[in-house]
């Protein structure tokens, strides 16, 4: 999706409008370049009725005001132990940082205010150690947020919490994040990064289960990489929180935010809280986004050439994969009672989805479908995906003599040549797939 098509941003605004995005942001986000660039993505949202909370750490900040008074602070990040020394260096790199979010928010002639909403207390003493300094949130003065959002402004969050005695300490910001989302019921939490998103033993995570992450930071915790684990940690505790989606993206990606708001495929790392995918009938007003979807692939003749009225004159035999309420990927199931056969056709994914499992899962549903429906075999014609077909599938190479009579026809008449593959169904071993 082209991010200056307006027709492609407008199909979220009924689902976004007027609820609640918090923004996460690491202290060396803020000084980047792109960071101006991200303020314009941020006035995006808010002209759209999106209400926004920036959270904002200050790690990066914390330690280049270290170096330059020649101080070690005891702990960078708000997890491990803040002593006297390292409160103050956080007190005024935090306080910087803030006033620099606030001049950058009024340059795009939004409304902020920074605010003590956030209730701490002393995280104690963990295994015989004492924290000192460092916070933990006891709570989230919700009332004072709620009015601010009410009024159109931007609460800024520092990394700091407040107690009843008006101490201060040093809080995680992403402990913070996710207390806000959670408190406020916030639709989205988004960690704004230096990293690309979340990655395990070297490969970008695209997409996961909440309740996957959970497992793997429980089993394979040094599967992912130790600079990225409190994100991880974060953004799984933010989903069993009720928080449905928490993104981890690059700050440094130009339009990198509204990229991954307002787009199928997003940028960076999605952890979503329930099972989001769905495969679904298609319905009229799909035809438009499946014709989108498949163009690419008619042209190169990959797929048979559908047009518009074809479709819609067997939308019954279409099934569409999506992503939060959007298409990724589709596929149809023909049916010929007579022959007892069903062909499985025009089964197509996104490149932005490719290796996620969509396509097998799609072959799957197929199959269990054409069992309700009481086939014994399903065929697919194929030019050049027959070995998909044949390795991940278990379909083997027919003939003619496989095809139904007036299936056979048309095979003739395309001039394609496709190969035919057959596979016998067997009776059904798991519950089928949900269709909506």
């Amino acid at each position: 999706m082209k991010l200056t098509d307006l027709r492609g941003i407008l199909q979220y605004i009924p689902r976004f409008r007027e609820k609640i995005f918090v923004l996460s942001f690491d202290g060396a986000v803020v000084t980047d370049e792109n960071f101006a660039n991200i303020l314009l993505d941020v006035a995006v949202l808010r002209s759209l009725n999106i209400r926004v909370v920036i959270v904002h750490g200050a790690a990066a900040q914390i330690q280049a005001l270290a170096q330059e008074k020649k101080l070690k602070p005891s702990d960078l990040y708000g997890a491990g132990v803040t002593d006297a020394e390292t409160l103050r260096l956080a007190l005024t790199a935090a306080n910087r940082l803030t006033h620099e979010i606030l001049e950058g928010l009024s340059a795009n002639d939004l409304r902020a205010v920074c605010t003590n909403g956030v209730i701490a207390h002393p995280l104690g003493i963990l295994h015989g150690v004492d924290h000192l300094f460092t916070g933990k949130v006891e709570r989230v003065d919700v009332e004072v947020f709620q009015t601010l959002l009410n009024q159109g402004m931007i609460p800024v969050v520092p990394p700091l919490g407040f107690d009843g005695d008006g101490k201060t300490y040093r809080v995680n910001s992403d402990h913070v994040a996710v207390a806000v989302a959670d408190a406020l019921k916030a639709t989205k939490l988004i960690f704004i990064t230096t990293s690309d998103g979340l990655y395990r033993q070297g490969i970008l995570i695209r997409q996961m289960l909440a309740s996957d992450l959970e497992q793997i930071l429980a089993q394979k915790k040094h599967d992912i990489p130790p600079e990225s684990l409190s994100k991880a940690i974060h953004a799984a505790a933010a989903c069993r929180a009720g928080v449905p989606r928490v993104h981890i993206i690059n700050g440094r990606v130009d339009e990198g935010l509204l990229a991954e708001v307002f787009s199928n495929e997003g940028i960076g790392t999605l952890i979503y809280a329930n099972e989001y995918q769905q495969i679904r009938r298609a319905m009229k007003k799909d035809v438009r986004a499946i014709m989108q979807l498949t163009k690419g692939s008619m042209a190169s003749d990959e797929l048979v050439k559908r047009t518009r009225a074809n479709i819609e004159k067997n939308l019954g035999d279409y099934y569409i994969f999506e992503i939060d309420k959007n298409p990724v990927a589709c596929v149809a199931l023909h049916v010929y009672p007579e022959a007892g056969k069903g062909e499985l056709a025009f089964l197509f994914v996104s490149r932005s989805h490719e290796n996620q499992g969509i396509g097998r899962t799609l072959i799957q549903f197929v199959e269990s479908k054409a069992r309700e429906l009481g086939l014994q075999e399903l065929i697919a014609l194929s030019t050049q995906a027959f070995t998909y077909f044949q390795s991940k599938a278990g379909f083997v190479e027919g003939g003619l003599n496989d095809l139904p009579p007036n299936r056979r026809e048309k095979y003739e008449q395309s001039g394609r040549k496709s190969k035919v593959l057959v596979k016998k169904l067997k009776p059904e071993t798991v519950p089928p797939f949900p269709v909506a």
